[in-house]
């Protein structure tokens, strides 16, 4: 199994005739994603070619998802228009949105979330990686990638990921696939002070899902959304869980690449986040490059398998 997304969604690209946007619907298509749509106001009716695949392109997304039945997308917007993006997503009704879009107002996504109050989508992002539900074809064809993560790391299996940052969401999924382990899932939630999925939110459906065995969960300064995750796992979830928090050496104050990355209260320091984790029972990797073993030893510890 999997969470979120599976072979089966269908996805349309929000700024599909972008240059950014373009380059990544291709490599999508090629992993095998059900790119079903583009949108571009003013292009509906042209088409988006790419070897054997021609994606109709709309004006609007309710009219993509009236003619193709997609249920999620995915948002290359330049940030001024980035929120109205998300916003069509959600009056359109649909599953999933993932905004990859990096540099949206904190004004714009604050009114973002109090307009999905009460509505089924899902926000992703943004500034975010996006999601990768691994294929299982030999050249990982049959998989659903919707955003900006390279296809080629990924190896279907039994180990969900989940992070704020996009580049330690690949060097995790890297070092596993290396290690010949598979992941079911693996989700960037984005670095942003305001987004629409949470680590516990992850965690809890990495949790839920039986082909899920063990998780890892990165995190970095500001903000106490991993101190959250890690409480609620320790009461909650049995599964061998690893961590890594990014920024121990960041100055006090000083925002560090992410716009959330900026330490405000006791518990978003790493070394507060670091302590939390050690204390419910998470396995932390000392440097990014001990993630896959810090999983290793965690699921030697509870006597569970990975693979």
């Amino acid at each position: 199994m999997s969470i979120i997304v599976t072979a089966k969604t269908k996805v349309l690209v929000q700024g599909i005739t972008g240059e950014f946007g373009g380059r990544h619907t291709k490599l999508s298509l090629d992993y095998g994603t059900q790119i079903v749509a583009g949108v571009t106001p003013g292009k509906g009716g042209q088409f988006f070619e790419h070897g054997s695949h021609r994606v109709p392109i709309f004006n609007t997304v309710a009219e993509a998802v009236a003619a193709t039945g997609a249920t999620a997308s995915a948002v290359f917007v330049p940030p001024p228009f980035a929120a109205d993006a998300i916003l069509e997503s959600v009056d359109a009704n649909l599953d999933l949105c993932v905004a990859i879009t990096e540099g949206i107002p904190v004004r714009d996504l604050i009114q973002v979330k109090r307009s999905m109050i009460g509505k089924k989508t899902r926000l992703i992002g943004p500034n975010c990686p996006g999601i990768v539900t691994p294929g299982t074809g030999k050249d990982s064809s049959g998989g659903c990638r919707i955003g900006i993560a390279p296809s080629y790391i990924h190896k279907k299996g039994h180990v969900g990921v989940v992070s704020r940052s996009g580049t330690l969401t690949y060097e995790a999924v890297w070092q596993l696939t290396v290690k010949n382990i598979g992941q079911s899932t693996c989700v960037g939630i984005g670095g942003d002070p305001v987004n629409g999925t949470s680590h516990l939110d992850v965690l809890k459906m990495f949790n839920d899902d039986p082909e899920t065995w063990g998780i890892i969960m990165i995190g970095e300064i500001g903000g106490n959304a991993e101190v959250e995750a890690a409480r609620w796992a320790k009461a909650n979830c049995k599964k061998p869980i690893a961590g890594f928090i990014a920024g121990a050496t960041a100055p006090a104050g000083r925002r560090m690449g992410h716009a959330g990355a900026v330490v405000g209260g006791a518990e978003d320091t790493a070394a507060a986040k670091i302590a939390v984790f050690e204390e419910c029972g998470i396995e932390v990797a000392v440097t990014p490059s001990d993630m896959a073993d810090a999983l290793v030893r965690a699921a030697a510890r509870l006597g569970a398998k990975l693979a």
